[in-house]
């Protein structure tokens, strides 16, 4: 355990932070989920759940939570479900 009072609050900060980017993920993975759910279960709806996700994956990107790339590669991944579903 930290012993310096920076270092405590560092570890606490670094605590914080943690639990704050694995919400986020968590959201991401959600959001994911529910895109391929509706590709199979209902491909009408899949657009918008797609665009659902891509806000949550952008906005996790954007905050640095996962990689720009990443996020990109998920967003393609799921646009090209959908669009394969659609047609």
């Amino acid at each position: 355990m930290a012993n310096h009072k920076s270092s405590i609050k560092r570890a606490r900060q670094s605590q914080d932070r943690r639990l704050r980017n694995r919400m986020v993920k968590t959201r991401v993975k959600n959001a994911a989920k529910a895109v391929r759910a509706a590709v199979f279960e209902n491909p009408t709806d899949a657009p918008l759940q797609l665009r659902a996700a891509q806000s949550t994956i952008a906005k996790a990107a954007k905050k640095g939570v996962i990689h720009k790339r990443a996020a990109a590669r998920k967003i393609s991944r799921l646009a090209r479900q959908v669009n394969a579903a659609t047609r």
